[in-house]
């Protein structure tokens, strides 16, 4: 059983490992629990009782969490897709992506409820998503304030944010270059954006 301080450690961690590929230092340890290196030693030396973490082959103390690499899913990238999205078995992905869902955020994930569109354009630059980034979406019911890929009046694809005003649904841009989407035949969500990738150029 660990212990809260140890609980605090193990987590930073295995998010550290996630995020830049490599186990953080004693020192960033430090830094970030605010405790002394003897304090994170100690720490770092019972979790290693507690099988929860291995000191790395080098002898350096970067430490590696046991079980940071979780369930890996392969999901389908899709490019420019024209009307016809919800019948997705029925197009032919770009290619596929390996990942793991909790670095989205994503717990108890079914690995058919994911897939990847590459983004084209500029009207959600003030969300963060770029022209070539890859967005993560994953099949579920959408709320407000979600930004979704939608099927609106069975003709066009788009991604945007899904805002409620009174009993209407829009689809937003987070550009102010582009006026709001009102839906008048239907709106279907085909996916709920839960993170993204950008590839850098090399």
């Amino acid at each position: 059983m660990l212990t809260e301080r140890q609980d605090q450690i193990l987590d930073f961690v295995k998010t550290h490992q996630r995020t830049h590929g490599v186990p953080p230092s004693t020192r960033q340890i430090g830094r970030q629990l605010e405790a002394s290196q003897a304090t994170v030693m100690g720490h770092l030396r019972a979790l290693a009782k507690k099988s929860q973490l291995e000191k790395l082959a080098d002898g350096k103390w970067g430490l590696k969490a046991a079980g940071v690499q979780t369930h890996l899913f392969e999901a389908p990238i899709y490019g420019s897709i024209p009307a016809g999205l919800p019948a997705m078995q029925e197009q032919t992905p770009d290619e596929t992506i390996t990942f793991d869902p909790s670095i989205f955020g994503v717990r108890r994930a079914r690995p058919d409820h994911f897939w990847f569109l590459r983004v084209r354009g500029d009207s959600m630059i003030d969300a963060h998503i770029l022209d070539g980034d890859l967005v993560a979406l994953e099949r579920r019911e959408p709320r407000t304030g979600d930004i979704i890929a939608a099927l609106v009046d069975d003709t066009e694809t788009t991604l945007k944010r899904l805002v409620r005003e009174g009993s209407r649904l829009i689809l937003r841009a987070a550009n102010a270059r582009y006026a709001d989407i009102i839906p008048t035949r239907g709106l279907e969500s085909q996916g709920v954006v839960v993170g993204l990738i950008r590839r850098r150029a090399v």
